[in-house]
């Protein structure tokens, strides 16, 4: 079986974007794949967050996970802190990467345009510890969105610069997109993505919401004044925003829900949807409610790390006597 590697960080609540984007794949790539999902708090860092804060987010992304549907006996779930085999590959990728190349990654690049002060060096330097992050398991695969496509290049770059220099070691992982779902848009601005750091709370709907709040966010979406359902991201983002959404919800094509919602309304598209929504956080909660309680969280961590490090560490047992790390 192949395996794919992803990682998530804990520095906000888990919003609808990230369950139809990222959990609602990994859910199905369990059944495909030797998956492995860490949280990255290691990454988390990069930028200030209260300890307790990243406690509670740590905690609260896991049963959340959970609750969607990742079954531990399917997928190795763990803490990136857990394995310390994360961090040391991290700074032999950091020695292999070039400054020139950590300068043009997305994210350093556009907040030193904007002139931000305060940039920590580990916001220059998290890329490599995310290669490191992949090449760790041999990943044959790794699922990400358009805009993250980036890192698998430098990742790619660096595994094969590592080979290059001291033989083969790594495999090269390829990045895996999805073609639907993979983006959902801000409910207020259907023209951006929908985000954790967004500034309009309607525009997002965050997993923990209370499921009647979020049939009101569901209600006042923005769409446009054409008035016909269907499916038209460049001309009804807003509307075709909500078809996706709807669609992955209930695993019904949009092409039947548009075709169901011939000469209708906006508004009652929007009250079904809302009712999904409503549905889909009513039983999600009550199931991360659950996880919360019966502390199963410290022993899925503990089970998956034990299985990561094993492989984690046969890995950077031949590393770092490639490098010249051990006599």
């Amino acid at each position: 079986m192949e395996r794919m590697v992803s990682g998530i960080k804990p520095t906000g609540r888990l919003h609808l974007g990230n369950y139809i984007g990222a959990i609602s794949q990994f859910i199905k790539y369990q059944e495909e794949y030797e998956l492995f999902i860490f949280i990255a708090n290691l990454h988390a860092i990069t930028v200030p967050i209260e300890a307790k804060e990243l406690r509670k987010n740590t905690k609260d992304l896991i049963a959340l996970y959970l609750a969607c549907g990742l079954d531990p006996e399917k997928t190795t779930l763990f803490l990136q802190s857990d394995v310390d085999a994360h961090a040391k590959l991290g700074w032999v990728m950091t020695c292999t990467s070039y400054v020139g190349e950590l300068q043009r990654m997305t994210q350093y690049k556009d907040k030193t345009a904007k002139g931000e002060s305060g940039i920590t060096a580990g916001l220059f330097t998290y890329p490599p510890l995310m290669a490191g992050d992949i090449i760790l398991y041999d990943a044959d695969y790794v699922p990400v969105g358009k805009d993250q496509t980036q890192h698998v290049e430098l990742t790619r770059d660096l595994a094969e610069r590592f080979n290059n220099r001291y033989s083969d070691t790594f495999k090269i992982p390829k990045p895996l997109t999805t073609s639907v779902g993979q983006k959902i848009c801000s409910l207020q601005d259907p023209t951006k993505k929908m985000s954790k750091s967004v500034t309009d709370p309607k525009g997002t709907i965050d997993l923990l919401d209370d499921p009647n709040v979020a049939r009101k966010k569901i209600m006042s979406a923005v769409t446009d004044s054409i008035g016909i359902i269907q499916y038209d991201p460049e001309n009804q983002p807003g509307i075709s925003n909500l078809l996706t959404i709807q669609s992955v919800l209930t695993n019904e094509p949009i092409e039947s829900i548009v075709s169901r919602y011939q000469g209708k309304g906006y508004g009652e598209l929007k009250k079904e949807i809302g009712q999904t929504i409503f549905d889909f956080l009513t039983d999600l909660q009550s199931k991360y409610k659950a996880i919360i309680e019966s502390g199963k969280i410290d022993e899925v961590l503990k089970q998956g790390a034990e299985k990561a490090n094993y492989i984690a560490n046969k890995k950077i047992r031949k590393v770092y006597k490639k490098v010249g790390f051990t006599l």
